[in-house]
C-alpha cells in the first residue's frame, strides 16, 4: 500500500513539473528576460518615426506591456544603427535583430531572404511614403552639363546595391529601354563614398534614397536630375519584424508600433523641433528633414498599409524577377501583415480605416506670412525658414516668397532655407537648386528639371530663369498668384 502511495505521488510530482515546464515554455515569467533587438537606419531619415524618436524620446519602454504574461518581466531593449537595408536583413536573418524599418526595394530582398533559410519576415506597418514615387532620386555634381537622366548613357552612376534606390535606378534605366549592363556601368556606394566621389568628381552620377538627394544639393557639391516620382511607381519605408518573434510576443510588436505611432503624432504637431533632434543625432541637417516630413513635405508619413504600398513592393518583386536579381520570388500577400498596426491603432484610438483611405499629406496651415491671403493651391505655395525662428514662414506663391526673400535681406536677416514646389508634380524643392518659368505679370512657378521648365515656358508664354536670376529681380517682383 506504501509503495502504491508513493509511486501515486510521484507520478502526481511529474505532472505538476510537466506543467510547470509547460507553462515556463507557453508564457514569459518574472524570471525571464526578454530581448527586443531593433534594427534603425537613423540617416535614412524616413525610418524616423520607427527608430531614432522611438529611442532618443523613450516611447517604447512606455508602451511595453507590464501586465498579465508580462507582470515583471525583464525587457532588454538593443538598438543597432545601420546605413542601409541589407546589411539590416543580414542581422535579421540570423536572429541577432527582431524588427527593423527599411524600404520597399531592401524589405522585399528581406523578405526573400528569410525565405530562402526556410522562414518568414513579415511587413507589419508603413512608416513613410511617397504615391508618386519621390524620395529617391540622382544627382550629380555641381558643375556637370547633365541635365536629365537619358544624359548619363554610358556614363558611370554609383548607387547602395539591393537599396530602394537601386531599385528605382533599375527601373528607370528599364523604361529608358537601356541595358543596366551595357548602356551604364553601375557601382556599388553607400551615401557616404558616394557623397565623397561626387565631390572629387570621380563618379558621373549617384543615386541614392532619402535623405540624399536632397542632403548633397543642400549643402552645394551636387545638383538632382531626376526624381524618383519620374517612375511613377509608389515607395514606401516600413516596418518588418521576423514571423517567429511576432508570433511568440505580439504584444510586444503591438507596443513597438504604438511607439511609432506616437512618434508620428509629435513629429506632425512640431516638426521643426523633431527636424533638429534628427540633426543633433545624424549630423542631417534639420532643413532637409522637414523638406521630407514638415507641411507638404516630399514624403506623407503614413501608418497605413495602402494598396500603393502593396504595389510597391509587388514591383520590387517583379523587378528583381525580371532582371535576374534573385532566383527566389516572394509572395507579398503572405509578406503583408496588416493585423498589428490595427491592433495598435485600435488600441490607441485611432480609426485605421479612414486613414487607410486619406492621401493627405501634413497641411500647411495658415495663411501666406505676408499678406495673410489664404494658400490656397499647395503645388504652388512657398516656405522660409528664417534663422532664430522657431517656426516655417508659409507663403501662398514662389513669388509671394521671393518678394519676402527680398525684404528679410534686406532687413538682415539670415535665411536658413527656401522651399518651393514643382509645379506639376508637387514635390518639395531647394529654390536655389530649382529651375523656373516666370510670365511677362511677375508670377513664378517652379520645376526640377530645366526641360520641365522650358515646355511648360513655351506652352504659356513665359521665361526659363534660374534662381539667381530672380533672386536679383526680386525687388521688382510682387506678389502676384500664379
Amino acid at each position: 500500500m506504501r509503495r502504491t502511495e508513493s509511486m501515486i505521488h510521484g507520478i502526481r510530482a511529474l505532472l505538476l513539473l510537466a506543467a510547470v515546464l509547460v507553462g515556463l515554455s507557453c508564457k514569459p515569467d518574472a524570471r525571464q528576460t526578454i530581448r527586443i533587438a531593433i534594427g534603425t537606419q537613423d540617416t535614412t531619415i524616413n525610418c524616423a518615426t520607427g527608430g531614432l524618436l522611438i529611442r532618443e524620446l523613450k516611447l517604447l519602454e512606455k508602451h511595453l506591456p507590464r501586465d498579465g504574461k508580462y507582470k515583471d518581466v525583464t525587457y532588454e531593449i538593443e538598438w543597432k544603427d545601420f546605413t542601409s537595408g541589407p546589411p539590416l536583413t543580414t542581422e535579421m536573418v540570423a536572429e541577432k535583430l527582431d524588427i527593423g524599418a527599411m524600404a520597399d526595394f531592401p524589405g522585399v530582398l528581406n523578405g526573400v531572404a528569410f525565405q530562402k533559410q526556410g522562414s518568414r519576415s513579415l511587413y507589419i506597418a508603413t512608416l513613410s511614403g511617397s504615391a508618386l514615387g519621390s524620395g529617391n532620386g540622382v544627382v550629380v555634381p555641381i558643375d556637370s552639363p547633365a541635365q536629365g537622366l537619358k544624359d548619363l548613357k554610358g556614363k558611370q552612376i554609383s548607387v547602395p546595391f539591393g537599396s530602394s534606390a537601386h531599385g528605382m535606378l533599375l527601373r528607370a534605366i528599364r523604361d529608358l529601354g537601356w541595358d543596366p549592363d551595357r548602356d551604364v556601368t553601375l557601382v556599388s556606394q553607400s551615401p557616404e563614398v558616394g557623397g565623397s566621389s561626387l565631390k572629387a568628381g570621380k563618379i558621373d552620377a549617384h543615386a541614392d534614397f532619402v535623405p540624399f538627394a536632397e542632403l548633397f544639393p543642400f549643402r552645394g557639391f551636387a545638383r538632382k536630375i531626376y526624381d524618383g516620382s519620374s517612375v511613377k511607381v509608389p515607395t514606401a519605408h516600413g516596418v518588418l519584424v521576423r514571423a517567429a518573434y511576432a508570433e511568440k510576443y505580439p504584444e510586444i510588436v503591438v507596443a513597438f508600433l504604438k511607439a511609432a505611432l506616437e512618434a508620428d503624432r509629435l513629429f506632425a504637431e512640431e516638426p521643426e523641433k523633431h527636424s533638429e533632434l534628427i540633426e543633433k543625432v545624424t549630423g542631417v541637417d534639420a532643413e532637409v528633414a522637414y523638406m521630407f516630413h514638415g507641411p507638404l513635405g516630399i514624403q506623407t508619413r503614413d501608418f497605413t498599409i495602402k494598396p500603393e504600398v502593396r504595389r510597391a513592393l509587388q514591383v520590387a518583386v517583379d523587378t528583381l524577377t525580371l532582371l535576374k536579381r534573385t532566383d527566389t520570388t516572394l509572395d507579398v500577400g503572405l509578406f503583408v501583415d496588416d493585423r498589428y498596426i490595427r491592433r495598435a491603432a485600435e488600441e490607441l484610438g485611432l480609426d485605421y480605416e479612414a486613414r487607410l483611405a486619406s492621401y493627405a499629406k501634413l497641411p500647411l496651415t495658415g495663411g501666406d506670412a505676408a499678406s495673410g491671403e489664404p494658400i490656397a493651391e499647395p503645388t504652388l505655395a512657398a516656405q522660409i525658414w528664417v534663422a532664430g525662428e522657431p517656426k516655417v514662414r508659409a507663403y501662398r506663391s514662389p513669388a509671394s516668397a521671393l518678394a519676402a526673400l527680398a525684404q528679410l535681406t534686406a532687413e538682415g536677416k539670415e535665411i536658413r532655407v527656401v522651399f518651393v514646389h514643382d509645379r506639376e508634380s508637387g514635390v518639395k524643392l531647394l529654390a536655389d537648386r530649382a529651375w523656373y518659368a516666370r510670365r511677362p505679370d511677375g508670377s513664378v512657378s517652379a520645376f526640377l528639371a530645366k526641360e520641365d521648365a522650358a515646355r511648360w515656358a513655351a506652352e504659356n508664354a513665359a521665361a526659363v530663369v534660374d534662381f539667381a536670376t530672380l533672386r536679383g529681380e526680386a525687388a521688382k517682383l510682387t506678389a502676384v498668384a500664379p
